[in-house]
């Protein structure tokens, strides 16, 4: 091998050894910043659960002057006079943020019935968006609160029966982060309970089934 071919040589493997350190170097910091990005989510992602026996009470309040007050996992479940000009079915209940970033709701999909997480979530399209900006603070309580009022609806009259036979139904909670990121799905149970010994009315509970992290799903 003469002078120039042994130059050739030791310079391409000393360029494919350079390639390879960039590559490497490359795919490293690709690394880190993966990681570093989801270590940043994690510190601005809300988790929403039903709020807890001893959270306090929160008195909610709706457009046309209806209230409720709830106090931990309780929830409201109120159907109006059917004679009512305006009638309407009022839902509300409590949930506590265990994430450690703040819970903007965005909408709420209502089923007339109890389901499960095997079912899947809605599509995000067909979820109902809220009249009013609701947050929930890191490590905080605060509430959803939703009402139909089209009794044309065929979901209006199947809570209506629920609501009449003491029939559980779902609530679908869509939400993000601060940011509108890290979209949100989580499945909240409404179910009856023993009724209140005191004024014989019914009583509700909300409870969590699951959750769906829309962004893994992409």
């Amino acid at each position: 091998m003469d002078a120039n071919t042994l130059a050739s040589a030791l310079t391409a493997g000393g360029t494919l050894v350079l390639a390879v350190a960039t590559f490497a170097s490359t795919r490293s910091a690709n690394r880190a910043s993966r990681v570093a990005e989801k270590s940043l989510l994690a510190n601005l992602r809300p988790v929403l659960v039903n709020a807890q026996i001893g959270d306090p009470m929160q008195k909610i309040g709706f457009a046309d002057q209806h209230w409720v007050r709830l106090e931990g996992p309780q929830a409201a479940f109120d159907v109006s006079d059917p004679d009512d000009d305006n009638p309407a079915i009022y839902l509300a209940f409590s949930v506590r943020n265990v994430g450690s970033g703040i819970a903007i709701l965005q909408g709420w999909y209502p089923t007339p019935q109890r389901v499960t997480g095997v079912d899947g979530h809605p599509p995000v399209e067909e979820f109902r968006g809220l009249t009013r900006s609701l947050y929930v603070p890191p490590g905080g309580v605060g509430f959803w609160q939703g009402a139909l009022r089209d009794p044309d609806e065929t979901v209006f009259t199947e809570f209506a029966k629920a609501a009449a036979n003491r029939n559980p139904v779902t609530i679908d909670l869509l939400y993000t982060d601060m940011n509108g990121g890290q979209h949100t799905i989580t499945r909240m149970s409404v179910a009856p309970v023993a009724q209140d010994p005191q004024t014989g009315q019914d009583r509700w509970f909300a409870s969590i089934g699951k959750h769906w992290l829309l962004s893994e799903e992409a």
